[in-house]
């Protein structure tokens, strides 16, 4: 299963992009549409290259939820996996309950835990929580 164009929606709308290299709201420099891996601040892209580096990135983060996620899922469920795990990356999704949750069956479970993962700094964030809501409701069907 590949993200759909649901999906890439979600994760563009909440990521936005930006062509200059910036702080995102963990303090990690940040370009494109939330690519973190190498980018050192005064890089710049332009936008065809921010579209390139989600596509070739959402890969990787699909791969990820294949790896660890032992139960079927839907289109809505896997999308909202892969927004989940490209803002929060593989190592948290790894070792989280949300995953603990999901592999014993518990779908209705699975949207709580979705909205736990609204902190930056230790601190709630708005963008967050609205992140995580849209993504408990793609999961649901919603």
């Amino acid at each position: 299963m590949n993200i759909s164009s649901k999906g890439i929606d979600l994760i563009k709308h909440f990521e936005g992009c930006e062509l200059e290299a910036y702080h995102c709201a963990a303090g990690v420099p940040t370009i494109g549409y939330g690519h973190i891996k190498g980018v050192k601040m005064g890089d710049t892209i332009t936008q065809e290259e921010a579209e390139s580096m989600l596509v070739h990135e959402l890969e990787e983060y699909e791969n990820y939820i294949h790896k660890y996620v032992a139960v079927p899922l839907d289109q809505n469920q896997f999308d909202a996996l892969v927004s989940w795990v490209f803002n929060l990356g593989a190592g948290n999704l790894a070792a989280s309950t949300l995953l603990k949750v999901l592999n014993a069956g518990s779908y209705d479970e699975v949207p709580a835990q979705i909205m736990r993962w609204n902190k930056a700094g230790g601190k709630v964030l708005e963008g967050l929580t609205r992140r995580r809501q849209a993504e408990a409701d793609l999961f649901s069907g919603n």
